[in-house]
């Protein structure tokens, strides 16, 4: 078996506008979905990511606070999970919860080097 990471992006929920009654229904749903991985024995670690952002780049280490409206895909969170291949995984993915708000899943096989 191989090691994956499934990478979410999207919107930010909170630049959305959903109610706490939208927010707690998709919430559900994550929740579910998490659980239906974790009930399969797939499910290897996860977490959600809050949209603030701070990068640090280039020879001269530039620091850059970036609020999350200022970037077009905001990187939600992540799950990895331990499959045969990247078809098990998109058959994985298809629960992803924010398809109907465009969310993208990404999916990438985890490197194992030898030690």
């Amino acid at each position: 078996m191989k090691q994956f990471m499934m990478i979410f992006t999207g919107a930010d929920y909170a630049a959305l506008g959903l109610s706490p009654e939208e927010l707690q229904e998709r919430m559900g749903k994550w929740f579910a979905w998490g659980n239906k991985m974790k009930d399969a024995g797939i499910l290897r670690g996860g977490e959600a990511l809050t949209p603030q952002i701070r990068r640090v780049s280039g020879k001269n280490r530039t620091v850059t606070d970036i609020a999350s409206a200022e970037v077009k895909e905001v990187i939600g969170g992540y799950y990895t999970v331990e499959a045969e291949n990247f078809d098990a995984v998109e058959k994985i993915a298809q629960d992803f919860p924010d398809y109907d708000l465009d969310g993208t899943v990404e999916i990438r096989e985890v490197m194992v080097f030898d030690r």
